[in-house]
């Protein structure tokens, strides 16, 4: 019987690699589930009465399964802040009529308006980014979207706009959203809600701010 071929470190090499597997169809359903009856909760108990065997019970699930996708409630909270700023990164990358355009200021409104839309459609995005919450994973995990968010912004004005030559050592367009948001979560504080008045007075801070580095009127660029 003849004796089997020896393994060489060429066939070692030329021996092809098990490629990593998509999340197969069945455990993305179950996330999505998962996801979806924690953003149900939030919108209607809040975070501090979020945990996973109430996220369990409402996507009729065993806790055990919960625990297999998301190890603790923070966990399925950075989950689900991802699942909100994609929301924002959609809106940031939508079309925008460039003609319709006649100042930065209407760009910047434009955005401002589509963001409210998203607030006050979604009421797990008002609970995880307006509310106080306390929880610094969110938190976290929070600012460092709006980095992503900031870097998104930036790129839609000079798509519009010529820019002038920004700082280095300041994120303005991100920083411009945070103080929105800041105006944006008082009024959820005082009002439960975002207000007409105050949502008004969010454009003008971020408005304002954009104001110290941005002159009245930039060049528009040609389509």
């Amino acid at each position: 019987m003849p004796a089997a071929p020896q393994e060489t470190p060429m066939t070692r090499l030329a021996t092809p690699r098990a490629t990593p597997r998509k999340p197969r169809a069945r455990s993305q359903g179950r996330i999505d589930s998962i996801l979806a009856a924690a953003r149900t909760l939030l919108a209607t108990q809040g975070v501090a009465s979020l945990s996973i065997y109430s996220v369990a019970e409402h996507a009729g699930i065993p806790p055990s399964s919960v625990y297999h996708f998301f190890a603790s409630v923070p966990a399925l909270l950075e989950a689900l802040t991802e699942d909100v700023h994609g929301a924002f990164r959609a809106c940031l990358q939508a079309p925008i009529d460039h003609d319709a355009l006649a100042t930065w200021r209407d760009l910047s409104r434009v955005v401002e308006q589509r963001m409210m839309t998203i607030y006050s459609e979604d009421a797990a995005a008002r609970q995880l980014i307006l509310a106080q919450h306390g929880l610094t994973e969110v938190t976290r995990a929070d600012r460092q979207h709006d980095l992503e968010l900031g870097q998104l912004l930036h790129a839609l004005f000079m798509r519009h706009f010529e820019l002038p030559v920004l700082p280095q050592d300041v994120d303005v367009f991100a920083l411009a959203m945070e103080l929105g948001d800041r105006v944006y979560a008082r009024s959820i504080q005082l009002h439960d809600s975002i207000t007409p008045r105050m949502a008004e007075e969010g454009l003008r801070v971020v408005d304002a701010y954009l104001g110290l580095y941005l002159p009245p009127f930039l060049p528009k660029r040609q389509p």
